[in-house]
């Protein structure tokens, strides 16, 4: 025998006795009765259960203890401590969107894109490292209603503190350097360009140009090619000076922080920031002449975009128009929208629905695309459901079905701290009670199926819409019939 071979011999003889030395230690164990523990007996593993336990009752979600006071120079600050994770979330939202531009589109959007690309002492560079190598994230972005800028970053004071001034930095006293702007104007027309080749965003801005006429919610956040080569460093400064005001600021703030040390944040942010009152929110938009309108665009496919004018934030309606949605097309699968249109006719890929209520009354939106020749069709069978939807309203199926998962989808709108601070920043910028979310969905969950139909009718007319579809003209085919039998879609998102 070799040596090699003695060795694994011997090994192997080794692991044997092991194994009989461990079983008899295992049959010869004395048995400990069942209802006597022990102190060194292991937790319990945690056991998991059925969803049938929750015998259709919504799952338990986080109880959140929001606070809010004022800093000294008018900003407002909403905060919840939650000590879950080494962490932190800060979310400043100004009512500084592009309904604040003025006569110059792009003017709010393009100073939220300047802001980190340059302070005193720090070109945009020096300013992603500094950030990346304290493990911290800067995000901004702005829209017609506002603009926003955030910071994640760990909690402890030796991350926090150094995050936290180059923050307040780029928040409070950007230098909008020349290179940066000409660079991010490139950008911005080169986006233009592409615009030109993608016909749901032609749709979309011939639409809201006719939805809103004169009011700042009708031109693009981006601005347009006319007015984006313009803009100068000095109207960027200008902007800053009188949007990014601590007044016109929210703080929402949430993370494994103390009181003492949200304030001691919040006062620091808010002291970086010029001085100067909230900016008024834009003025009511007037009611738009309903009718059609046709982008002509080369492509197989034709985008419909239907709409009218919708409700803003703070009306009263809101909880039951949000309802009365998830059941004709904001719902995703099983809405009337996706039954009648996708699955009982094969007409699209998705077709959606919904509400975008802002400051001044936000636009209620249909939009989907479908082949070409089946266009007219479509449009017509999508405003009779509509109209039909606004007479009789849901089911009390349908409604029963849309509460349960609206309270089973709640949960996740307060599930992660970035979740939280989107929620707290949207909630201050509005001006909606604390207690709105409880509030929310008690108010969902009352709803009727009469005062769920009596909202839509409301605020919603099939005879008042502004329609615009893009794509070629061709002419028309007849639907096909409805069928029980759902029809065979499309692997993918069509193209054009």
């Amino acid at each position: 025998m070799s040596d090699r071979n003695g060795l694994r011999y011997g090994l192997l003889g080794l692991v044997l006795i092991a194994l009989l030395v461990v079983m008899v230690l295992v049959f010869q164990r004395p048995e400990t009765p069942t209802d006597t523990p022990t102190a060194a007996a292991p937790a319990a593993a945690p056991v998991i259960e059925s969803l049938a336990a929750l015998d259709q009752q919504a799952p338990s979600r986080r109880d959140l203890n929001i606070q809010t006071w004022q800093t000294a120079e008018g900003a407002k600050v909403l905060f919840v401590a939650a000590p879950e994770l080494p962490m932190f979330d800060l979310r400043l939202i100004f009512a500084a969107g592009s309904s604040q531009d003025g006569d110059t589109q792009g003017l709010a959007m393009l100073t939220n894109a300047m802001l980190n690309e340059g302070v005193a002492g720090k070109d945009v560079g020096a300013i992603a490292a500094g950030f990346e190598g304290l493990g911290a994230e800067f995000g901004n972005g702005a829209y017609r209603d506002m603009a926003v800028a955030s910071l994640r970053s760990l909690s402890a004071a030796e991350q926090r503190e150094p995050a936290l001034a180059l923050f307040t930095e780029v928040l409070g006293a950007p230098t909008f350097p020349a290179d940066s702007l000409a660079r991010i104007k490139n950008q911005i027309l080169a986006g233009f360009e592409f615009q030109k080749q993608n016909p749901g965003k032609l749709a979309s801005l011939a639409l809201f140009e006719r939805l809103y006429g004169n009011h700042p919610y009708a031109h693009p956040s981006e601005g347009t090619p006319n007015s984006v080569p313009s803009i100068s460093r000095e109207q960027l400064q200008a902007f800053h000076a009188r949007a990014y005001t601590a007044g016109n600021a929210v703080i929402a703030l949430v993370g494994d922080l103390s009181r003492a040390d949200a304030e001691a944040m919040a006062a620091r942010v808010s002291a970086a920031l010029p001085a100067g009152p909230s900016l008024p929110p834009p003025a009511e938009p007037s009611v738009p002449a309903p009718g059609p309108s046709h982008v002509e665009f080369p492509s197989n496919q034709t985008h419909l975009m239907i709409a009218q004018l919708g409700i803003d934030r703070r009306d009263p309606d809101y909880a039951a128009l949000y309802l009365g949605n998830q059941v004709f097309g904001g719902g995703g699968f099983g809405t009337r929208l996706m039954t009648e249109v996708r699955e009982k006719r094969g007409l699209t890929y998705g077709v959606y629905s919904g509400f975008s209520a802002m400051q001044a009354r936000g636009p209620f939106m249909i939009n989907l695309q479908t082949r070409a020749d089946q266009s007219a069709g479509t449009l017509q069978l999508i405003k009779d459901l509509l109209a039909d939807f606004i007479a009789k309203g849901p089911t009390q199926e349908e409604l029963d079905n849309a509460k349960r998962e609206m309270a089973g989808s709640f949960p996740l709108s307060t599930a992660s701290n970035a979740a939280i601070v989107g929620q707290l920043g949207s909630m201050g910028f509005y001006d909606l009670p604390l207690t709105y979310l409880e509030d929310f969905m008690n108010q969902v969950q009352a709803l009727t199926v009469e005062q769920v139909r009596e909202a839509m009718a409301r605020h919603l007319d099939s005879d008042a819409l502004v329609i615009v579809t893009a794509g070629p003209t061709v002419e028309q085919k007849e639907l096909p019939p409805p069928s029980d039998t759902p029809i065979e879609q499309p692997t993918g998102v069509p193209e054009h």
